[in-house]
């Protein structure tokens, strides 16, 4: 196998540190909010990544973070959390936001069909490993407190801008926000590795520590939990291309700092999603969300379809006319082999044949446009019985995730089912979802949005999920 390394800037044969095995980190969302479409691509390609890892043989190991505090509106480091802000939005705590969010995420990728990683740590969990790592780093001369805040050192570190390319001058690529003076740094890109009372507007989550109560900064969070589930050597790093600067750039040096030598070998971005005015973003035009993709009668097994059909590392054009043009494709591609056959023999070596060629195209970079060409192939393939075109679907499907096999299968009744055994007390809650279910069926998104307002405000969080519609109270 072979992939794109960020940090060299070139593809290379991919050799685990250790045989056999892969340690791989992935950068988990900040729970403040539902996750656009664009932030979807990246967790589809990291998702077909790990499986096809599996699928080549390798014993791997996936963490992922939980971020429900420590991450500013701007990457560098100013802005209010963005856990308060959300539990400001809506009038909660930021906890109850941290939760409504992490499984209103996890739904999302339920639906996409995205492997759940092996381990999820939230940031909240990980506090005395984060003061741990920092005062070290402090011990160490690579960190310094000014202004009740404990700043990372940058000048300490050799080649800070390593994965980036770029130098001190070009501070503001790759930022989200623009960079702004904080007078109690000694580098303009030094960072945050805790906060205190200094940076505080009424913040809800804050903990003790030796530098006075206060709070992490975002780039702690990822290299602590990598550390505790992946140990001192990490395989790959992944996450999107805004993440490259500061955020993988910071990690880099804190933990390399922490540790005195190199951390991880390979660093995965997956690049933008771009709507016709450019990248994506929930601050910008209109918050494109899985739920508002099914709204429209969208599969989101489409959507996965549609981000497999681009390369990892080139920017995908979304468009409401792109997106049908998938659709199509899908729905075709699920008719043409719900046909098949079921009957008949395994051609064994035609199978292994098709999996080679499926190996090869997909193993160079994570060409996944390629393994859906290589799809068609076998479709196409006369010289094939329709028992061998389904197995090495079946096969292929191990690394596409797209539901190829499952056919069109509806299953109202079991959702009816559960919505009907619920407690007398609960049955206004019942039948408000019902009419948001008839309202987002008419395409009255307006009022099926008035009824989620409705119920969060009587203290009922509801979540879509491919079950249908849960509720929990409050």
């Amino acid at each position: 196998m072979k992939l794109y390394n960020t940090l060299t800037k070139q593809i290379e044969e991919f050799v685990p540190n250790e045989e056999g095995k892969v340690k791989m980190y992935t950068c988990g969302p900040t729970v403040y909010h539902f996750a656009h479409i664009g932030n979807l691509r990246t967790y589809i390609m990291e998702d077909a990544l790990d499986r096809f890892l599996r699928y080549s043989g390798y014993d791997v190991t996936r963490v992922m973070n939980i971020t429900d505090v420590g991450h500013l509106t701007s990457d560098a480091d100013t802005g209010e959390d963005k856990m308060l802000k959300g539990a400001k939005r809506e009038h909660k705590t930021v906890m109850e936001i941290a939760e409504f969010y992490k499984q209103a995420f996890f739904a999302d990728c339920a639906k996409l069909n995205i492997r759940t990683p092996d381990v999820i740590e939230p940031a909240t969990a990980c506090i005395d490993s984060f003061i741990a790592v920092i005062e070290s780093l402090i011990e160490k001369g690579y960190a310094y407190l000014a202004g009740g805040n404990v700043y990372f050192d940058t000048s300490k570190v050799r080649d800070y801008y390593a994965l980036t390319g770029h130098n001190a001058d070009d501070l503001k690529i790759g930022v989200r926000d623009d960079v702004s003076e904080d007078e109690n740094k000694r580098n303009k890109s030094d960072f945050v590795l805790w906060f205190t009372k200094s940076k505080f507007d009424s913040q809800e989550l804050k903990w003790d520590s030796p530098w006075g109560v206060g709070y992490p900064g975002w780039h702690i969070e990822c290299s602590c939990i990598s550390m505790k589930h992946c140990g001192e050597r990490l395989d790959i790093h992944c996450g999107g291309v805004d993440n490259i600067f500061p955020h993988h750039t910071n990690e880099i040096a804190q933990s390399e700092a922490y540790l005195g030598h190199k951390w991880c070998n390979y660093w995965v971005h997956v690049q933008h999603l771009n709507d016709e005015r450019g990248k994506m973003s929930k601050s910008s035009g209109e918050f494109l969300t899985l739920a508002l993709l099914e709204s429209k009668g969208v599969n989101p097994l489409a959507y996965r379809l549609f981000c497999l059909q681009s390369h990892y590392r080139k920017p995908l054009v979304f468009s409401w006319e792109t997106l049908a043009n998938a659709e199509a494709a899908y729905n075709k591609l699920i008719k043409r082999i719900t046909n098949l056959k079921t009957e008949g023999e395994v051609d064994a070596a035609a199978l292994a044949a098709y999996r080679e060629k499926f190996i090869e195209a997909v193993g160079f970079d994570m060409n996944t446009a390629q393994g859906i060409t290589a799809l068609y192939d076998v479709l196409k393939d006369k010289s094939l019985s329709d028992a061998t075109k389904r197995a090495v679907i079946a096969d292929y499907e191990n690394v596409l995730a797209l539901g190829l096999l499952a056919g069109k299968k509806e299953e109202p009744k079991k959702e009816e089912a559960a919505e009907i055994a619920v407690p007398e007390e609960d049955k206004w809650i019942v039948e408000l979802i019902a009419e948001r279910k008839a309202a987002k069926k008419a395409k009255d998104f307006a009022r099926a949005d008035a009824i989620r307002a409705e119920l969060l405000e009587k203290g009922v969080t509801i979540v879509d999920t491919r079950e249908g519609t849960k509720y929990t109270k409050n």
